[in-house]
């Protein structure tokens, strides 16, 4: 097979002509509005991966355009000819980080983050810990007074205000891995937890398996799961995604559950994808279809469990920010608005453009954070004019992203972001 033979197979070269350049996509597309550019559009990119193929450009001129795409698939919904720019996308983002160049300390830091502390519950833990005594010792304020904080790289300053008041190390050392509910038993599920959600949002996790323990479902927390590799996908590093997967499909090959739950939009989108990390026919790919079938976002159970009654009315006006994974590849959109109408005394108000991207799409935020700012003030404006008294999302990465907004827009007193699990359990939930 000659090289340019393999780069084509790579950038999935025959799926770029399924687009038919009709320009649909434009709209939708969060880049292309704020960039003004063709090469910053769906089908520009993809017309951009096809001369690649054809050996007209070389892969370092696609780096730029491709970098610069959030990845949120608005694109793929509303595509008439179902391009498959997912597959597109991650084909040349592999084929970009094979061949770009980087500095020792460049790969050194990425082998750490990549390959040792999104994988890690034991790192993401005691990044967690970490964050718990940088806030509960003061350290925090004392930086934010003396603007320590604003000579961190990568603008993390600017995200660490975001970041929720954190649980002690004995509280997270206190999780049980099977938890029973105390009334009739009606599905056994595995919960996936998340190297980000468990690590930042470790109580919104406690949250997840309390409402589905009250819904009547036994909880099963697998000790050996992972990252889902949606950080690794988007990077470029398909093969470290692979392996994640392959030891995320071990950790949850349990015959008694009836779904793997998640609560946060990227990572439930990435384990849906699974088969596509492997070549059809081999063991893998099979394995990989038949646990994608049983992911479900936690919405999608409380809903199919319907065993929850809401007694505490919250006489609140929230607007609902969907995740852009959830939405475009989970195909998930109507369950979470199901469960916020069974609030009582909640007022919600949707947004004009609740597809829109808000411009955090996993680490895009730091590595592209001008553009990123950008698309976070169109979605912000839109907020801005529902003023509500919370914005609800179901991603991790949104949930920051929003804070980070409402800050950046000096509603902080007016306003804030929750994860929608959290809002349910301040609803008081019981078993109906």
């Amino acid at each position: 097979m000659s090289d340019l033979q393999a780069l084509r197979k790579q950038v999935n070269y025959d799926k770029t002509f399924d687009c038919v350049q009709c320009g649909y996509c434009l709209p939708v597309c969060p880049t292309y509005e704020t960039m003004k550019r063709e090469t910053h559009s769906p089908r520009g990119r993809i017309h951009l991966v096809k001369m690649a193929g054809e050996g007209k450009i070389t892969i370092a001129d696609l780096k730029e355009p491709i970098e610069k795409c959030l990845g949120c698939m608005a694109c793929t919904t509303i595509c008439p000819t179902n391009v498959q720019y997912g597959r597109i996308l991650e084909g040349a983002k592999e084929a970009i980080e094979q061949q770009e160049v980087k500095s020792g300390f460049q790969r050194k830091t990425e082998q750490f983050l990549f390959d040792r502390v999104f994988p890690s519950s034991r790192w993401m833990g005691t990044l967690g810990n970490a964050a718990w005594l940088y806030q509960k010792s003061g350290m925090r304020k004392l930086a934010q007074v003396t603007y320590l904080t604003s000579a961190s790289p990568l603008n993390v300053s600017r995200f660490e205000k975001a970041v929720p008041d954190q649980p002690g190390p004995l509280e997270r050392s206190l999780r049980k891995h099977r938890i029973r509910p105390d009334y009739k038993l009606r599905m056994t599920v595995a919960f996936f937890t998340g190297c980000v959600m468990d690590g930042v949002f470790f109580d919104t996790n406690q949250n997840t398996i309390e409402l589905l323990r009250l819904s009547g479902a036994e909880v099963v927390v697998p000790r050996q799961q992972t990252c889902c590799g949606a950080l690794h996908s988007h990077a470029g590093k398909s093969a470290t995604a692979e392996e994640l997967a392959v030891r995320n499909m071990e950790a949850f090959d349990l015959e008694e559950i009836d779904y793997i739950v998640n609560n946060a939009g990227g990572c439930g989108a990435k384990m849906t994808e699974y088969p596509h990390l492997f070549e059809r026919g081999t063991y893998w790919h099979e394995r990989a279809e038949d646990f994608s079938e049983k992911v479900r976002d936690i919405s999608e159970v409380l809903v199919e469990l319907n065993g929850l009654e809401f007694t505490e009315p919250i006489e609140r006006t929230i607007t609902y920010q969907p995740s852009c994974h959830m939405t475009h590849v989970q195909r998930v959109s109507e369950p979470p608005l199901l469960l916020l109408n069974q609030v009582r005394g909640l007022k919600l108000r949707p947004l004009k453009r609740p597809d829109f991207c808000c411009g955090s799409a996993g680490i895009y935020n730091l590595v592209n954070y001008d553009e990123s700012m950008k698309i976070l003030d169109v979605k912000m404006d839109d907020v801005k004019e529902k003023r509500p008294d919370a914005v609800i999302t179901t991603n991790p990465g949104c949930l920051i992203q929003m804070r980070v907004g409402i800050e950046r827009t000096g509603l902080e007193k007016k306003m804030e972001a929750m994860h929608l699990v959290d809002l349910l359990m301040e609803a008081g939930p019981v078993p109906k």
